[in-house]
C-alpha cells in the first residue's frame, strides 16, 4: 500500500517528513474518530496509563527525537510508497508500519479534506500576522512640546500627521521633512509658527518664528541680545498670536568735546540719550550778557549709529555795541553883502552820532568775524552854513598898488590858517581878533578866505597905515 506522503517511522506510529498542521499528526490512529479524540487515544496510554517518562512511551519503545527539515524550496512531490521490509518483529517498528499499510485507503482523502481548511486559516492568519508586524512602527510625536508614543502604519512622516490630525501651517516646523520615511524607534517633532513684528535699530519688518522665547527667537535671526535693550523680557515665550518686539543693540559712540574723546557702549534710542551716558552736556546757563549755543554734528533726536562720532562744539555769542560819528555836510549860500571872494561860516558844522550794535561768536574758544545786527542814529549831524560873497570888491585907493603877499610871507609865511604861538594873532596879517572885528569881519581872521583878509589889511592900512605891521610893514613897498 503506498502513502500520500514520505513517512519516517517512531515509536508510536509515522509522522510525515515535513511539518504539517498540527506539527507530527500520528498517522496510526482510527480514522473514524474526530480529531481531538484521535490525539487523546494514543497506543501508549492504553498500553500504559502512566505518563511517559523522557526517553520511553512505554515497554520496549525507545522515543527518538524527530531531526528538523526545512521546508524544500520547490512545492513537494511525494514518491511511491515502499512497502515495509517483511520479516519484522511483530511489535516493533516494522509491524507498526506494515498495520498501518493494511489500513483502509478510503479514509484518508475524507481526513486530509476534514485538515485542508485548517491548515489554510494557520497559513493566513501566520502572514496575516508577520505582515501586521511588519508594518506597525512605534513613533514618538512631540507637537509644541507635548510628547506621545504611538503605533502607526504610516509610511512617511505626512502620513503619521494626517493620521493623528495634526494640519501644518505655511510657516511651521517639522523634522524630519514631511516627505521622509517613517522607521520603527524614529522621532517626529512639529513646531508651530508665530509671527513677531519685529523693530531692530528702528528698521520694522514682520517675521514667523519657531522658537518658544523671545531671546532664542532673536538668536536665530541673528540678533544678539545681550546688552540690548528688549521692549519684552527675553525669556517671555511667544504665544501663538505672535507679539511686537523693539531690539536696539548695543553700539559704540564717540563723543569729541571739550577737546576730549569720550567713547561709551550704548543702546541708547536717541543721541541725546547717547551723550548723557557718556558724560557729554550741553549749556543751558550763561554769564550775563552771553548766549549759549552749543552745536552738535548730528539731530539730537537722531538714532545713534554703530561707530558713529559725533563733535559737540562750544558756542558763545556776546553782544558789542559800537559809537561812531556821523559827518555832516557844508551848506555854501550866496551873500549880496559880501564882496566877491569872500566866504563867511555862518554857522559851524557838528557831527552827529549813530550807535552800531554788532553780534561776536565764539566757538572751541575762537573769535569768529562779528556780525552787524543793529544800527540807530543817536544825534543828528548840523550842517556846516557858509556865506559866499558875491558883490563886486571895493578898492582901496593907495593901498592897491603894494605888494601884499610880500608882507603875507613876511607875518605868516603865505599861510591863512597861521597863528603864532599865543594865539592871539591869525592869519596872512596875524590880525588879532579885536582888530578883525573892527574891520568888519566875523569869526577868527585865520578862518576866512585869502582874499578877505586881504581886503582887510588894505582898509586897516588905508586907516593906519604900515604901523599895524612894524615890522614886515616896510614889504609893502616894491
Amino acid at each position: 500500500m503506498s502513502h500520500p506522503q514520505e513517512t519516517r517511522q517512531y515509536a508510536y506510529g509515522y509522522e510525515p517528513a515535513y511539518p504539517a498542521a498540527p506539527p507530527y499528526q500520528p498517522w496510526d490512529q482510527p480514522w473514524d474518530q474526530p480529531w481531538d479524540q484521535q490525539w487523546e487515544t494514543r497506543e501508549w496510554e492504553a498500553a500504559d496509563p502512566r505518563p511517559p517518562s523522557y526517553g520511553e512511551y512505554g515497554p520496549g519503545y525507545e522515543y527518538v527525537p524527530p531531526p528538523y527539515v526545512p521546508p524544500p524550496a520547490a512545492p513537494y512531490v511525494p514518491p511511491p510508497c515502499v512497502p515495509p521490509p517483511a520479516g519484522g518483529r511483530a511489535g516493533g517498528r516494522t509491524g507498526r508500519r506494515a498495520a498501518h499499510a493494511r489500513r483502509p485507503a478510503g479514509r484518508r482523502p475524507a481526513t486530509l479534506r476534514a485538515l485542508l481548511p485548517r491548515a489554510l486559516v494557520l497559513a493566513f492568519l501566520t502572514g496575516g500576522t508577520t505582515a501586521f508586524l511588519a508594518h506597525d512602527k512605534a513613533v514618538e510625536l512631540t507637537v509644541e512640546g507635548e510628547r506621545r508614543t504611538l503605533h502607526t502604519f504610516a509610511g512617511d512622516v505626512a502620513g503619521l500627521l494626517a493620521d493623528e490630525g495634526v494640519e501644518l501651517g505655511e510657516h511651521d516646523a517639522v523634522s524630519p521633512a514631511p516627505g521622509a520615511a517613517l522607521a520603527h524607534g524614529d522621532r517626529v517633532t512639529v513646531r508651530r509658527a508665530r509671527p513677531l513684528a519685529l523693530t531692530v535699530d528702528g528698521r520694522e519688518r514682520r517675521v514667523w518664528t519657531t522658537a518658544p522665547t523671545v531671546a532664542r527667537a532673536l538668536r536665530r535671526l541673528g540678533v544678539r541680545p545681550e546688552g540690548a535693550y528688549l521692549s519684552v523680557p527675553g525669556d517671555r515665550p511667544i504665544g501663538r498670536g505672535g507679539l511686537a518686539l523693539r531690539v536696539r543693540t548695543e553700539r559704540t559712540v564717540t563723543f569729541l568735546a571739550d577737546g576730549r574723546e569720550h567713547t561709551v557702549r550704548t543702546n541708547a534710542a536717541t543721541v541725546r540719550e547717547a551723550m548723557a551716558e557718556a558724560g557729554v552736556g550741553l549749556r543751558r546757563a550763561c554769564e550775563d550778557g552771553v548766549r549759549c549755543a552749543d552745536r552738535v554734528s548730528a539731530p539730537l533726536d537722531s538714532f545713534p549709529r554703530e561707530g558713529q562720532t559725533v563733535t559737540v562744539r562750544r558756542v558763545t555769542d556776546t553782544t558789542e555795541v559800537h559809537e561812531e560819528p556821523v559827518p555832516y555836510r557844508t551848506v555854501r549860500r550866496p551873500d549880496a553883502a559880501l564882496p566877491r571872494g569872500t566866504e563867511v561860516v555862518a554857522r559851524p558844522g557838528r557831527a552827529g552820532l549813530r550807535r552800531i550794535t554788532h553780534e561776536v561768536r565764539t566757538v572751541d574758544g575762537v573769535r569768529q568775524r562779528p556780525r552787524r545786527t543793529a544800527a540807530a542814529l543817536v544825534r543828528e549831524p548840523q550842517p556846516r552854513v557858509i556865506r559866499v560873497g558875491t558883490a563886486e570888491p571895493r578898492t582901496e585907493r593907495g593901498a592897491d598898488g603894494l605888494d601884499w603877499a610880500a608882507l603875507a610871507r613876511c607875518e605868516s609865511g603865505g599861510r591863512p590858517d597861521a597863528v603864532d604861538p599865543t594865539g592871539t594873532y591869525g592869519g596872512l596879517y596875524q590880525f588879532d581878533t579885536r582888530t578883525w572885528r573892527r574891520l568888519g569881519g566875523t569869526g577868527r581872521p585865520q578862518d576866512a578866505p585869502p582874499a578877505e583878509q586881504t581886503r582887510r589889511a588894505k582898509k586897516l592900512y588905508v586907516h593906519r597905515g604900515a604901523a599895524p605891521w612894524p615890522v614886515c610893514g616896510r614889504k609893502l613897498q616894491r
